[in-house]
C-alpha cells in the first residue's frame, strides 16, 4: 500500500458569498483563482478552485459558495482545521497581512511549533504552519488538515492498515514523501455536538494519487475493508472517488491529471466560467442565475 497516495490533493468547503469567498482567497491569502466552475451536482451554485499559479495538486482550496447558505455548525466529526505552509519567520508578517484585511490571528502551539490561527470570513477555520521547504511570501501548499473523531485509536488504525498512513511527529499520520509529506493531526472529539453543513465548514479533504490504477486499487482495498465506496467520478480536472471513512468524515481519492490547463491556457487560468459539457446547454441560465465575482486572480 505504500506509496499509492502520495499526498494532500486539496480541502472543499461550502461558503455564503461568492464575491466575499473570492475576495478573502485572492486578497488577503494571496491565492490564484484557478478555476472558475459551477457544483456538477449543483449547476446554479459556484464551485471555485484556489491555488499556485498553475493549481497544482497539494495547494488547492475548494468552496462551493451559496448566497444563502446557512451558517454551519462546528462540531463531531469533522474536519476541524486546515494548515497552510508558509515560509519559516513570516508568520509576524502574515499576522499584519490578516490584520489589514480585517481577519484577527492568534498565535499558538500547533503539532509542536508556532502556528497563526484565524478564520475565513464564513468561519472556516486555519493556520499558517512555518515551513522550512517554503520560500518567498506565499502560501506553499495544504500542509495537512486536523480531524475531530469519536475514536483516535480506531480512526489511526484504519488511516495505517487501509490508506498507508505512517506515524510522524506530534502524534501525526503522514503520507507523500518525506520532507513534503502531507498530515492527519485526529484529535479526540471534546464536543459532544454533531458538526452541521453550512458556510465555514469543510465538506472533505481529497488526498492524491498519479493515476487511475492507483485509485481504483484504493477502491478495492476500501472495499475489501468494509467500507463505502462512490463509481469513478469525472470532475473534468481529475478524477475522483468517495468513501466516509471510520470516524464519520468524507475522504476523496483523486487524480493529479489531467490538470487545470485542459480547458483553458495557463495564463488566463480561472478567468472564464467553465462548464462541464452537460450544462453547457445551459450557459445562458447559469450564467444569469451566479453572482459575478471582482476581477483580478490574487495578490502573491
Amino acid at each position: 500500500m505504500t506509496g499509492l497516495l502520495t499526498g494532500l490533493h486539496h480541502v472543499t468547503a461550502l461558503a455564503k458569498s461568492p464575491t466575499g469567498n473570492h475576495r478573502f482567497y485572492t486578497e488577503a491569502l494571496g491565492l490564484r483563482l484557478v478555476k472558475k466552475t459551477v457544483n456538477f451536482d449543483d449547476p446554479l451554485t459556484y464551485h471555485l478552485y484556489y491555488g499556485d499559479e498553475r493549481g497544482s495538486p497539494g495547494t488547492l482550496l475548494t468552496h462551493f459558495p451559496h448566497p444563502h447558505a446557512k451558517r454551519g455548525v462546528h462540531g463531531s466529526p469533522e474536519i476541524t482545521e486546515t494548515h497552510l505552509a508558509v515560509a519559516s519567520g513570516s508568520l509576524g508578517s502574515w499576522a499584519e497581512r490578516l490584520g489589514s484585511n480585517g481577519t484577527p490571528s492568534e498565535l499558538r502551539e500547533i503539532g509542536g511549533g508556532r502556528g497563526l490561527a484565524f478564520e475565513d470570513p464564513d468561519g472556516m477555520r486555519f493556520a499558517l504552519i512555518e515551513d522550512g521547504e517554503s520560500e518567498g511570501h506565499a502560501i506553499s501548499r495544504v500542509a495537512g488538515v486536523a480531524i475531530d473523531v469519536p475514536d483516535v485509536a480506531h480512526t489511526s488504525g484504519f488511516l495505517r492498515k487501509v490508506l498507508g498512513f505512517r506515524d510522524g511527529a506530534a502524534g501525526r499520520l503522514l503520507v507523500g514523501p518525506e520532507g513534503s509529506a502531507a498530515y492527519v493531526e485526529l484529535r479526540e472529539s471534546a464536543i459532544d455536538r454533531r458538526t452541521s453543513m453550512g458556510a465555514g465548514t469543510v465538506h472533505h479533504v481529497a488526498w492524491r494519487v498519479p493515476d487511475e490504477d492507483a485509485q481504483l486499487e484504493i477502491a478495492r482495498r476500501l472495499t475489501d475493508a468494509g467500507v463505502g465506496v462512490t463509481p469513478v467520478q469525472d470532475r473534468n480536472y481529475f478524477r475522483s472517488i468517495y468513501s466516509r471513512i471510520p470516524g464519520g468524515v468524507i475522504f476523496e481519492v483523486a487524480t493529479d491529471g489531467p490538470g487545470f490547463d485542459v480547458d483553458e491556457p495557463l495564463e488566463s487560468l480561472g478567468g472564464a466560467l467553465k462548464l462541464p459539457s452537460q450544462f453547457e446547454a445551459r450557459r445562458a441560465e447559469i450564467e444569469r442565475h451566479l453572482v459575478p465575482l471582482d476581477s483580478g486572480s490574487g495578490v502573491r
